[in-house]
């Protein structure tokens, strides 16, 4: 018999399911095929922390969020979204194009996950130019390369520990942070965090090269009006940003000069998140994760837990 939470969000369902499809199309720019070939692990296998962590859609959302928030610190990798992307236009293009790197690296069988990394790659080897204070900068330098790829595992780490509603078990993050690297250095990144612990101690001393600046600040502005659609009455866009901010670290609460009124806000939308982050994993049941797990015949519910 289906559980009271389960009828009482059957209205919403639908409705978020077609959202979520239709701002974050499945294979992106180009097709991916997650059913086949029958049993192909893929990257990672279906027993990997890192296929739970990125089934989480709140979690991954808010993460996202709060990764572009980070990745404005730093002068030289926001140089390259500056000078090479459309930002101020499409930014929710560029959310896209992230979520369907993840997912394609994540979920993909094998040889089409490094298809997408390739593909990457040659995108990244046309990004250069200089920054404001004079400083050459390329988007295949190995150290930008793992700025972006920590600030992004950090922050879908913390949403998936704040908005999954499962304990993440000891250890969990450790493994998750030594798998996903390997896209990282795939990419060409190098001395990547393999650890939690290698994580904050690759915060501490990457902060020295980071600042809040005018550019900085125009990006986190186009963020805040970013068009992104939510499904359901009293889930506002506001309400994903804040409840990215929310993941920030304190370090990085204090750099971007967020306000005590801003981590309060932030505060209250991480608890309406997670409020609801429950009607999400009901309406994506049939999601990539899902279409992954039949291909390495897995039941999709297998990531509902930690064996």
């Amino acid at each position: 018999m289906p559980s009271p939470w389960t009828l009482l969000a059957l209205p919403a369902r639908e409705p978020i399911r077609r959202w979520v499809l239709s701002a974050f199309p499945r294979g992106g720019g180009g097709h991916v095929d997650y059913d086949h070939p029958l049993g192909d692990p893929g990257l990672f296998g279906p027993d990997s922390a890192t296929w739970r962590v990125h089934a989480d859609f709140p979690g991954m959302l808010a993460g996202g969020l709060a990764a572009l928030m980070l990745q404005t610190l730093h002068p030289l990798a926001l140089a390259g979204v500056w000078d090479h992307s459309n930002f101020r236009e499409d930014l929710i293009g560029r959310l896209r194009r992230t979520t369907s790197f993840v997912s394609g690296t994540t979920y993909a069988p094998r040889d089409q996950a490094m298809a997408l990394i390739e593909r990457v790659k040659t995108i990244h080897a046309q990004v250069r130019g200089v920054a404001e204070d004079g400083r050459p900068y390329s988007a295949d330098d190995p150290h930008l390369l793992t700025w972006v790829h920590v600030t992004e595992a950090y922050s879908f780490m913390q949403g998936y520990r704040r908005y999954s509603h499962i304990t993440l078990p000891a250890g969990a993050a450790d493994r998750y942070y030594d798998e996903v690297r390997r896209v990282a250095e795939a990419l060409g990144a190098r001395d990547v965090p393999a650890s939690e612990a290698q994580v904050n101690h690759y915060f501490r001393q990457v902060r020295s090269e980071l600042q809040f600046n005018g550019r900085s600040r125009e990006v986190l502005d186009v963020l805040s009006r970013v068009r992104l659609p939510v499904p359901i009455a009293g889930l506002s866009r506001d309400v994903f940003l804040q409840a990215g901010a929310a993941l920030l670290p304190t370090w990085a609460e204090t750099l971007l000069e967020r306000s005590p009124l801003q981590r309060g806000q932030a505060r209250l939308a991480a608890r309406a998140l997670w409020s609801v982050a429950p009607i999400f994993r009901l309406a994506l049941h049939d999601g990539i994760a899902s279409h992954a797990c039949t291909r390495a015949h897995l039941p999709a519910g297998a990531l509902q837990r930690w064996d």
